[in-house]
């Protein structure tokens, strides 16, 4: 596990979704910051990154918008300013593919308050990159599946998709990176290995002088590395570690919340209830049932 890894991961705790955007003639919409981190990809046809400040940049097929944490951004038809744009209504994916003159697959996750890792929120606020689709085959082979995916409504559609964004999400950062190389290092092999075990096993007393034996380093120096690894300090990566879970096993598993407590590390439900409505705005029981609502 690296810092892009780890980012990754937190980014995963939020709700993925995925669909296509086209416009046709004088088109144009305005993404006025979401909470999210997403990507649009131009499929076909031609358009203009717009942003708050920047130049319009045209995009071609292949180039890929990016944003790590929703900044306003907007695509068009031509160079405008973004405030001309209309403001793009979620779930209205524009015109018929068919007689569009500019098709995009895009793909976001939803963003709690604790899954926008530092590393990402150092990135540009909208990045546009036009990637080596020679060198970097791995993107080109997702994308295709990502829209063939949306193409269709085959079995197996909300497992596939969110994975297909998973993979989308990390190629693009590489290409980034290799674009960009960062004056750091991002890897971390003791602090990752750390991070590992308290993935594997969340419900585990874990405290910082175990854990720091078990890096091999001081106190000092590992509270200073771990935070600069995962962006939390390690009493609230536990935290989010272990809520982080919670939210898996309440989405995919019908465990009474009394087990998932136990499971994730609470002693009791109302614990483990009081922790996850701060975290996630919600009780337990009603994430459960919006997730189960999500998926029909």
């Amino acid at each position: 596990m690296d810092v892009v890894s780890e980012a990754i991961s937190r980014v995963r705790i939020g709700r993925a979704e995925a669909c296509w955007v086209t416009g046709a003639g004088e088109w144009g919409l305005r993404y006025p910051g979401y909470p999210v981190s997403g990507f649009h990809i131009l499929l076909h046809g031609a358009g203009w990154l717009i942003t708050p400040t920047g130049t319009p940049r045209e995009l071609a097929p292949g180039d890929v918008v990016f944003t790590a944490a929703g900044a306003p951004h907007g695509l068009s038809h031509a160079p405008t300013t973004l405030e001309s744009l209309a403001p793009a209504v979620l779930g209205d994916t524009g015109d018929d593919a068919g007689r569009a003159d500019a098709v995009f697959v895009c793909g976001a996750y939803w963003l709690t308050r604790s899954s926008t890792h530092p590393y990402l929120k150092s990135l540009p606020d909208v990045m546009a990159i036009t990637p080596d689709y020679d060198r970097n085959r791995q993107l080109s082979a997702v994308v295709d599946l990502l829209e063939a995916e949306l193409s269709g409504a085959a079995p197996g559609a909300e497992v596939s998709r969110p994975a297909l964004l998973d993979l989308v999400l990390t190629q693009v950062l590489r290409e980034w990176l290799t674009q960009h190389p960062p004056s750091g290092d991002l890897d971390d092999p003791a602090i990752a290995a750390v991070v590992r075990q308290i993935r594997a096993s969340p419900e585990k007393p874990w405290t910082a002088a175990q854990l720091s034996e078990r890096a091999g380093l001081p106190r000092r120096e590992f509270s200073r590395r771990f935070a600069g690894f995962t962006g939390l300090p390690l009493r609230t990566y536990l935290a989010e570690a272990r809520l982080t879970r919670a939210a898996h096993l309440l989405r995919e598993s019908d465990a009474p919340l009394a087990t998932i407590a136990r499971r994730v590390g609470y002693s009791t439900e109302f614990a483990l209830g009081g922790a996850f409505r701060r975290e996630y705005g919600v009780s337990p029981g009603r994430y459960r049932k919006n997730a189960e609502v999500s998926t029909r």
